[in-house]
């Protein structure tokens, strides 16, 4: 009884830490979803069905291109290839989370963390010393209400504000996730020559001819595998974990 005490306990705090921890990314998702629920209004999609998108979804690259697809009248499976591709990165952040918890965790539990994984969540996930799915639960009970809400308040007001004001409201997602990585690569070099090496791989594929025509969301694989092989190859990092 005591044990089982002790686990809920711990189970509240890491709770209430991923909540804490999920404040700024929901703000900042408001800001990008609010967008995408501007733009699915004025391709004459309800704010309904765009915050719906948004739970269901958990991605702005995905469901811009989504919104894409569907106002050219694509299929449903060019529709599915389409976020399957950009989102494929994700099943990368799940293995990463995976192997962090414990062996004691179900696939229940694992299964919930994973419609959560979005960039900003892995990447406060992955920084935990400890990870438990009460932590990462805990960023998403706020994370995701933040975006859906911004899609279903962005659909709502449609077309009242100026388009200089949507480009504003894009671009602060990237702000919130340098915030995220700029503490932990500036305490440890080598986590600062892995984001180095990741962005420099990364311009590489975007600018050089031949290369460029490789999609956002393999390229972005192809980017995570390389380097994050060549770091674990280089700097080798052995956790021990509870059963």
């Amino acid at each position: 009884m005591k044990n089982r005490e002790m686990t809920n306990k711990m189970n509240r705090k890491d709770f209430a830490q991923g909540a804490r921890d999920g404040i700024p990314i929901a703000l900042g998702y408001f800001a990008v979803s609010f967008t995408f629920g501007m733009a699915a209004s004025r391709d004459g999609i309800g704010a309904f069905w765009s915050a719906f998108t948004s739970l269901l979804c958990l991605s702005s690259a995905g469901q811009f291109a989504g919104l894409d697809v569907i106002v050219a009248g694509g299929s449903f499976l060019e529709l599915a290839l389409t976020q399957l591709v950009i989102n494929l990165r994700y099943l990368l952040m799940s293995f990463s989370l995976s192997a962090k918890l414990a062996g004691s965790v179900g696939s229940a539990p694992r299964f919930l963390m994973a419609h959560g994984v979005t960039d900003e969540i892995f990447a406060i996930s992955a920084a935990r010393d400890r990870l438990t799915p009460w932590y990462t639960w805990g960023a998403m009970s706020v994370a995701v209400p933040g975006w859906t809400a911004g899609a279903l308040v962005g659909g709502v007001l449609g077309d009242l504000l100026p388009g200089f004001l949507l480009s504003a409201f894009g671009i602060a997602i990237y702000g919130m996730f340098l915030a995220i990585i700029l503490p932990p690569a500036s305490e440890d070099r080598a986590i600062l020559v892995v984001v180095l090496a990741a962005m420099a791989f990364r311009a590489i594929l975007t600018w050089t001819p031949g290369l460029k025509t490789i999609s956002p969301g393999f390229a972005i694989i192809i980017v995570t595998v390389t380097v994050a092989g060549i770091a674990a190859w280089l700097h080798p990092h052995t956790e021990e974990h509870s059963s």
